[in-house]
């Protein structure tokens, strides 16, 4: 079984599409999200019917949840930045329309899958233990150990931090995916867009079970 695994989408489409395209080159049984997927656009619509197509496996970050469940009318703004982001927030949810919308708030926080040498995956966006706290690459093993959870897995799969790392501990192998549409690799001051989209290739034998993370440029210079 060979699973793609993409985290962070935040709705561009510019990124999925490059994602996807070289994935192409092998065939995939599963595409697994793991949370942030629309917000804040600017292809929210877009990216929600491309994942459906694909048939992606996907479970609520917290811009999904906020998004699904927030009115932004109900939110009192303290300050520009805060406004722009609540309008930013009204023009998606117009966008996307309450058939999605309905499907953002029916979205799992976890999802799990067997693995084929007897162990399990679990796809969550920031930690087993809390959907507020990220497995983060800057972590000591005893803070990463602490967010898994009384119930983890073999191998924990999420996102959340931007940053995509591989760590085992003890028996347990964490794979953050960094992010396919906001990662911060190869930034300068002030450049927003971003260079590059993480990914990962998980594949699951009998023998064992492979992870290799990859990343797709999406820009020249």
């Amino acid at each position: 079984m060979l699973y793609l695994c993409v985290s962070d989408i935040h709705g561009r489409l510019d990124a999925l599409a490059a994602v996807l395209a070289t994935a192409e080159r092998r065939n995939i049984h599963k595409l697994l999200v793991a949370g942030d997927i629309v917000f804040p656009g600017p292809d929210a619509l877009e990216v929600w019917r491309r994942l459906q197509a694909a048939g992606a496996v996907m479970v609520a970050g917290l811009t999904d949840e906020a998004l699904a469940r927030i009115d932004p009318d109900d939110v009192v703004a303290k300050t520009a930045d805060e406004e722009s982001r609540l309008q930013i927030m009204r023009d998606v949810q117009f966008e996307l329309g309450e058939l999605v919308l309905q499907q953002l708030r029916c979205l799992p926080r976890e999802v799990r899958f067997p693995l084929e040498d007897g162990g399990e995956l679990l796809l969550v966006h920031a930690s087993p233990a809390s959907p507020y706290d990220a497995l983060s690459h800057d972590l000591s093993e005893d803070e990463l150990g602490a967010l898994m959870g009384d119930e983890g897995a073999d191998v924990i799969v999420c996102g959340m931090s931007h940053v995509p790392f591989v760590v085992e501990i003890g028996t347990q192998r964490i794979v953050n995916l960094g992010s396919v549409g906001d990662a911060p690799d190869g930034r300068g001051p002030g450049d927003r867009e971003p260079r590059v989209a993480h990914a990962c290739w998980i594949e699951s034998t009998p023998a064992g079970t492979t992870i290799e993370p990859f990343w797709v440029p999406l820009r020249d210079e």
